[in-house]
């Protein structure tokens, strides 16, 4: 499978982690009474050079940013399935990826903040839910996308006299 076609299944499978993500957020907020957060909304409309404005009146962009990243990261996905990066390893690094595409853009539009700033509860919050999108997204890639021809070759140690 050529690179690009497993970027577009990555995309349907970023499209169905969002989904999950936010399933699993709605859930969440109605135990814990979590208002929703308008960082991504934020984040958007400042890399956009848009001019601040309630956040009552930004649902749409907080929806185009929640959504977009999910399906556009979704793509590395796709692409990491393809080339061996597959199952609970892949998921996990890829959740990795997800979390430090949100920091940079929100740190560096200064809509947010570093997590380690962030009460105890917020960041184990996030972590589950990016952890959801993460993984559903990985579980749909793996199964869109073949794997390489070959499997990857084990590397030797580099600890001499110590197996790989």
């Amino acid at each position: 499978m050529k690179t690009s076609e497993a970027a577009l299944w990555g995309l349907v499978a970023g499209a169905a982690g969002v989904a999950a993500m936010t399933l699993a957020e709605k859930v969440e907020q109605h135990f814990t009474h979590r208002p929703d957060s308008y960082v991504p909304a934020h984040t958007l409309a400042r890399l956009l050079g848009l001019p601040p404005r309630p956040d009552a009146q930004r649902l749409g962009l907080n929806w185009t940013m929640h959504w977009g990243t999910g399906i556009l990261v979704g793509a590395a996905r796709g692409v990491m399935a393809a080339k061996g990066g597959r199952g609970a390893v892949g998921s996990f690094l890829f959740m990795n990826l997800r979390l430090l595409n949100d920091q940079v853009l929100e740190n560096a539009t200064g809509a947010g903040s570093p997590p380690w700033t962030w009460p105890r509860d917020e960041q184990v919050i996030d972590l589950v839910h990016k952890g959801i999108y993460a993984f559903v997204t990985g579980a749909l890639a793996d199964r869109l996308v073949p794997g390489p021809p070959r499997p990857p070759v084990p590397r030797p140690g580099w600890t001499l006299g110590q197996p790989a």
